[in-house]
């Protein structure tokens, strides 16, 4: 014996050890030579009752003998016998025990047989666990290793064999890392150590187990393990079962990237950002690299053709793959895929294609085309391309690359690339049809508000107009900067509640109807009043038609109308359940002025009240809707300290005031639209207006005549006279005629030349074509000839009749030369001289 002796003790539950086992000695003859403790505790015979008697007379009943002959032939043929006999107890009991029989060999010639015996039922349990022990080893698939304390191996059986490729023999005396890769070899045997130190076994703990014969194939097995311990508590080593769960596992894992590429694809309403999100999914779970090509029109969220598919565009793209960018189109780029390269064919076909292996430059040129020699460099293997189809329309493609992953693509990695690439086209084309009637609805949106504010002399104007995010859609705020007769200008800010198509469509009549309104000169309050009436007969409209439109949104808006006039520096202002404005002095004191509320537009038969206010030149007027001051981040006293602040900093240019004051206030995406109108006052010079009060005499026409000429000569517009002559000869003259009372004529120089006659009367002058028989009702139709623009407007005290005409430096007119219309006198021949 080379080393030690080592004592096993023997296990409680071996029916045969040396403690629990009854043994008998049997001579040739069958007769009892030798009679063991044990047996006379388990049989009730005592030594000296049977020792020289015949064991079959003692131990047998006669029925049994039968059995007890084959048993006797078998043992002789054999030299030993193992089953199952009947034994008669000292009781009278009959009993049946586990046998063991061996020949043995003493100083006579005749042998002797040595008997050991336990319960049947102890051995028939024992045999049981010995065979599920042997089955573990010879017939189970389930991988067995046996490790010593050292944890070197044992015994294998051939299932973990097989795993290992190896046999279970070359197994015996080796370590786990001298057949796994270093760092799976480590994760095994630190884990294998702490269940030999804590006896605490390991259930089912799934871990990397790559061969160092074939380092780049991918397995995952299940391992468990258990502390070996003698009965006497001393550790024998370690058993560990293995099962090879790589399928299981990949599986688990596609189901995961599944419902992670649920939940992190499509997200937004936003073609790009979902091409995006496809990629991020895709790389490095799935792939090395990825690009997402889309067709041209779905990147502008337009419908494909399914004719014949144009340039796709590059949406998308990720890598972990070190200058891929040496073969990959960078994002943003025109690609042209012709209908025989593998990506033509898979969007001509609908159909993945998968190239396992990439084979020398020829299949290379499958991934890259002209860029072949480039992937060649980085690696590149295997490639997928999968198309990107939803509700019956080719999107684009996604392929996908292997380069840093030694594994190549499989039937499996293609239907999970299958599957991202069905969801994502879900998504793309719900993102593509948003966008469609997004941008639709922003355009129609856009067409309703003003393209260009007017430059007049009124004010200076600067807006911001800011829609809301793609979850609440277009709205139906709108603003405006109407001039009106007198070089006075409307503002306007209007708020129509809800969003979406109907919104914005209510916003445009409503704004329709403001320029009709304005044109009419209204008072402010008079304005709010028609706009009211008009939407309660809309909000009527759509309850009629409620049946055929469930969906529309409650009718009803806020808006605020304010006239500023140069002249005068005054300020009128009305508003219908919209914020007040903020009135910012040339000194920077910002104030909310607190206009009469008046009800929001569409409830109907309440009145609306207007203020005047004398604003300085340079002050400031901001207009705006409720989406500046009521956002998340703050509450509106604070909105409106933050709008103060930023109303009453250094002077500034309109614009930048504008833009900062929205980036002080709104979030990145606000949930509402945003109209603002900022508005800087001016103020017409005295020198600029000439006002004249004329008696009703017949004689106020040549007076006016002269007075218009003396003006326009201090004003250096003498080439304007002859058409101002016509113009203030038949407004005079008409209100000496049909009026009555004074007459007040005003020219105002500002970018135009203005001329007004005011009256008492309060009847409104209309233009007709005269027969060629009448000898007046020429007048106004030459008036609206010579002019640019002409109206009435009505006041508490009669009517002003205004024309406007363009200074000679305007481009495109110029003033009318003397003699185009011939005696300017002949168009009014009851007209005195004097």
């Amino acid at each position: 014996m080379n080393g030690p002796v080592r004592l096993f003790r023997e296990s409680p539950e071996d029916p045969f050890s040396v403690a629990g086992a009854a043994s008998a000695v049997l001579d040739h003859r069958g007769t009892v030579v030798g009679w063991g403790e044990r047996a006379e505790k388990l049989l009730g015979h005592r030594a000296d009752e049977v020792i020289g008697r015949p064991a079959s007379d003692i131990l047998m009943a006669p029925g049994d003998r039968g059995h007890l002959t084959d048993a006797v032939a078998a043992c002789l043929r054999a030299g030993g016998w193992a089953g199952i006999v009947p034994v008669v107890c000292r009781d009278g009991n009959r009993v049946r025990l586990g046998l063991r029989a061996r020949r043995m060999t003493r100083a006579g010639p005749e042998p002797e047989w040595f008997l050991i015996a336990a319960p049947a039922a102890d051995v028939i349990q024992w045999e049981t666990d010995r065979s599920v022990l042997d089955g573990l080893f010879r017939r189970s698939p389930i991988g067995l290793a046996v490790h010593a304390p050292d944890l070197s191996v044992l015994r294998v059986n051939r299932p973990l064999a097989r795993i290992g490729g190896i046999t279970a023999e070359q197994a015996r005396g080796h370590r786990i890392g001298d057949f796994l890769v270093a760092a799976d070899a480590r994760t095994i045997d630190g884990r294998l150590r702490q269940v030999l130190e804590t006896g605490r076994p390991m259930i089912f703990t799934e871990q990397s187990c790559r061969l160092r014969s074939d380092p780049s194939h991918e397995r995952f097995v299940s391992v468990s393990a258990f502390r070996m311990e003698d009965s006497a508590g001393d550790v024998l080593g370690v058993t560990q079962l293995v099962e090879d769960v790589t399928e299981g596992h990949r599986a688990r894992l596609r189901l995961a990237l599944l419902d992670d590429a649920g939940a992190r694809i499509g997200t937004t309403l936003d073609v790009a950002a979902t091409a995006r999100e496809l990629a991020e999914v895709v790389v490095p779970a799935l792939a090395d690299s990825v690009s997402v090509d889309l067709l041209e029109p779905v990147s502008r969220g337009e419908e494909p053709s399914q004719d014949a598919f144009g340039p796709v565009r590059r949406s998308a793209a990720k890598s972990v793959v070190a200058e891929s960018e040496r073969v990959q189109h960078p994002v943003g780029e025109l690609i042209h895929f012709a209908p025989e390269t593998p990506q033509g064919r898979c969007m001509a076909e609908v159909r993945p294609v998968l190239v396992s292996h990439l084979d020398g430059m020829t299949g290379l040129s499958a991934v890259a085309q002209e860029r072949a020699r480039q992937a060649q460099a980085i690696g590149v293997h295997s490639v997928m391309m999968v198309p990107l189809a939803a509700r019956g329309l080719v999107l684009g493609l996604v392929t996908l690359w292997r380069a840093r992953r030694p594994e190549p693509f499989e039937d499996d990695d293609l239907t999970l690339a299958g599957e991202f690439a069905g969801r994502a086209a879900v998504c793309i084309d719900n993102a593509r049809r948003y966008t469609r009637e997004h941008q639709a609805a922003l355009n129609l949106q856009c067409r309703l508000l003003p393209a260009e504010l007017p430059d007049l002399p009124a004010v200076d104007v600067a807006h911001q107009y800011i829609p809301a995010g793609a979850v609440a859609g277009v709205g139906g705020d709108w603003f405006d900067v109407i001039p009106l007769s007198g070089a006075r200008v409307a503002l306007v800010v209007g708020d129509v509640i809800g969003h979406g198509v109907d919104a914005a469509a209510t916003m445009g009549r409503l704004r329709t109807a403001v320029h009709t309104l304005a044109d009419l000169d209204l008072e402010p309050e008079e304005v709010l009043s028609h706009l009211d009436d008009l939407v309660h007969r809309l909000a009527a409209e759509q309850e009629a038609n409620a049946r055929d439109f469930p969906n529309d949104q409650v009718t009803g808006a806020s808006c605020l109308y304010a006239v500023y006039d140069p002249v005068s520096r005054c300020c009128s202002l009305a508003r219908a359940g919209h914020p007040p404005p903020a009135m910012v002095t040339p000194d920077g004191k910002v104030t909310f002025p607190d206009l009469p509320a008046g009800p929001p537009l569409g409830l109907g038969g309440l009145p609306f009240e207007s203020m005047e206010f004398e604003l300085p030149q340079g002050s400031l007027l901001a207009l705006y809707t409720n989406g500046l001051i009521q956002t998340p981040g703050h509450d509106v006293d604070t909105a409106l300290e933050i709008l103060s602040a930023q109303l009453s900093g250094p002077n500034r240019p309109l614009e930048e005031m504008a833009r900062n004051v929205v980036a002080a206030l709104l979030p990145p995406r606000p949930t509402d639209d945003v109209a603002l109108l900022i508005a800087r006052t001016r103020v017409l010079e005295p020198e600029r207006v000439a006002t004249w009060t004329l008696p009703a005499e017949a004689s106020a026409a040549a007076r006016a005549r002269s007075l218009m000429n003396e003006q326009l000569s201090a004003w250096d517009l003498e080439e304007m006279a002859f058409a101002t002559e016509l113009i203030v000869s038949e407004l005079v003259t008409n209100a000496y005629r049909y009026a009555g009372g004074p007459v007040t004529l005003r020219l105002i120089r500002g970018p135009r030349l203005i001329c007004e006659v005011s009256d008492t009367s309060n009847t409104s002058p209309h233009l007709r074509r005269a027969r060629s028989t009448d000898e007046g009702g020429r007048g106004l139709f030459l008036v609206a000839q010579l002019t640019e623009r002409w109206g009435t407007r009505y006041g508490r005290e009669g009517k002003t009749v205004w024309t406007e005409q363009p200074l000679p430096s305007a481009p495109g007119r110029s003033a009318v030369p003397p003699g185009a219309f011939g005696d300017p006198l002949d168009a009014f021949p009851d007209l005195p001289d004097a």
